[in-house]
C-alpha cells in the first residue's frame, strides 16, 4: 500500500509526528504485505511473545466457541442488490446521541502492554486519528485518566464491578472525571474460565504488566469456607454481581451504562427495561463460558426481542469489513474489535491502529458498495443468506 492510500483519512496529528524524518519513518513501520485486516493477525506472530499471543488469541475450555464464531460468518452468504445510486454514500451513524463516522470501535481489552511498549495510549492515539471510539478496560495495563487523554472526544470506559461498592464507585467517578462519555459493564465472565491453550504453554503475567487502575483498592479479604462448601459457588461467585448491583449503578452515574456480553433474549429484555442504554451482543471472544453460540447466531434473536430503534452493538469474530457489513445486517448498530487491535498495534504501534481501523472501513465501504448498500440503514437482513450446508449459523 503507497502513501497516498491511507494518510489523507488519517489525522496524524493524534499519532504525534515532529516533522517529515518522523512520518516517514513511521510509514515504514507498515508492513508492505499487509493488504487487508486480517493479514495483522498473521504478522502478529512476529512481534508478540509466543505465550503472550496464547493468551491473547486463546478462548476457554477447548476453544469450541472460538471457533464457533468464525465458523458464524463463514456461513452467512451475502445477497447483492444492483442498480443502486450510491452517489451520497456513508458510513455515519447515531449512537447515544452522538454521531460517529463510521461503526467500528475498539472493545475493551485487557493489558494492551502485551502487545506494546505503549501499551493502552498508543492505541487510544490510533483510536482518536480515526474518529473511532475506544472502550478502555478496567483491567488496562496504563491508568485509564492516561488513555483518556490520549483517546478521542467519544471514549467509553469498561467497568467490572468490584468486590466493595465505595471502589466500584470510585472507578466510576474517576471515568467520569477523565472525560469518559460512557459506562460498559460487562457481565459475562465473573468468574474468568481458564484458557487451556495458554496454559500449556506456561504463560505468567509479567510482572511489570499489572491492572494499574485497580492499584488503590486493597485485595478482599478471603473468603473461609468449609469442608460441604464450594470453592466456585461460595468461594469466586460470592461477591458476582446481581441484579441488585446493576440498579445501585444506574442510580449512581450520569454516564449512559451499556451492558457488554449479552447472548439470552430475555435477558436484552430485561436490561432495557430497567434502564440500560445499550447492549453488546458478545461471547467476550470465547473467552468466558465454553459452548455457547457464536454472537452472530444470537444477535438477530436479540435485535427481535429489543426492537429496531435500541441500540445493539456486537463483537467476537470479526476479522474484515465483510464480517462488519454481516454483522450490521442481522442486527448490529456498530461492532468492537477485539484480538485484532492488538495484533496491529505489536506490529505497527499507534499508526498500525489508526491503519487496522482505516482498512476495516473501507473494506466495509467495499463491500457495502458491490452490494448496494449506500448507508448503513441500507443493510438489513434481507442481505443474508445462509450457506447450504451450514448449521443455522445465519
Amino acid at each position: 500500500m503507497g502513501e497516498a492510500w491511507f494518510l489523507p483519512g488519517i489525522s496524524l496529528a493524534y499519532i504525534e509526528m515532529n516533522d517529515t524524518t518522523d512520518l516517514l519513518a513511521a510509514l515504514n513501520h507498515i508492513p508492505a504485505d499487509i493488504h487487508c485486516a486480517q493479514d495483522y493477525e498473521r504478522l502478529a506472530r512476529k512481534h508478540i511473545d509466543p505465550r503472550a499471543l496464547a493468551y491473547i488469541d486463546g478462548g476457554s475450555g477447548t476453544e469450541s466457541t472460538l471457533h464457533a464464531n468464525r465458523a458464524a460468518f463463514s456461513a452467512c452468504t451475502i445477497l447483492p442488490r444492483l442498480l443502486r445510486d450510491l452517489s451520497a454514500g456513508h458510513t455515519r451513524l447515531r449512537l447515544l446521541g452522538h454521531t460517529h463516522p463510521h461503526p467500528v470501535m475498539l472493545a475493551p481489552v485487557a493489558f494492551h502492554k502485551l502487545a506494546h511498549p505503549e501499551g493502552e495510549l498508543a492505541s487510544a492515539s490510533g483510536a482518536a486519528a480515526m474518529d473511532t471510539c475506544m472502550v478502555c478496560s478496567t483491567l488496562s495495563s496504563v491508568r485509564l485518566e492516561d488513555v483518556a487523554e490520549r483517546a478521542g472526544a467519544q471514549k467509553w470506559f469498561q467497568l467490572y464491578f468490584q468486590p466493595r461498592r465505595e471502589h466500584t464507585l470510585d472507578l466510576v467517578r474517576r471515568a467520569e472525571r477523565a472525560g469518559f462519555t460512557a459506562l460498559v459493564v460487562t457481565l459475562d465472565t465473573s468468574i474468568q474460565a481458564p484458557s487451556i491453550r495458554a496454559r500449556h504453554t506456561g504463560f505468567v503475567m509479567p510482572p511489570a504488566i499489572q491492572p494499574v487502575n485497580l492499584a488503590a483498592y486493597p485485595a478482599p479479604a478471603q473468603v473461609r469456607l468449609d469442608r460441604n462448601q464450594s470453592i466456585i459457588f461460595q468461594g469466586m461467585m460470592s461477591e458476582a454481581p446481581t441484579w441488585a448491583d446493576l440498579a445501585w449503578l444506574l442510580a449512581h452515574t450520569t454516564l449512559p451504562v451499556v451492558v457488554k456480553g449479552v447472548l439470552h433474549p430475555a435477558d436484552a429484555v430485561e436490561l432495557r427495561r430497567k434502564g440500560v442504554a445499550a447492549l453488546v451482543v458478545s461471547n467476550h471472544g470465547g473467552r468466558s463460558l465454553d459452548g455457547v453460540p457464536a454472537s452472530l447466531t444470537a444477535l438477530p434473536e436479540i435485535r427481535s426481542a429489543v426492537g429496531e430503534d435500541y441500540p445493539l452493538l456486537f463483537d467476537s469474530g470479526i476479522r474484515s469489513g465483510t464480517d462488519i457489513f454481516k454483522a450490521l445486517a442481522l442486527g448490529a448498530d456498530a461492532v468492537m474489535i477485539g484480538r485484532l487491535q492488538l495484533h496491529a498495534l505489536a506490529v505497527a504501534g499507534a499508526l498500525g491502529v489508526a491503519h487496522l481501523i482505516r482498512t476495516l472501513r473501507e473494506e466495509l465501504e467495499v463491500c457495502m458498495a458491490l452490494a448496494g448498500c449506500a448507508t448503513l440503514d441500507d443493510i438489513g437482513p434481507d442481505m443474508i443468506q445462509e450457506q447450504k450446508g451450514a448449521h443455522h449459523a445465519c
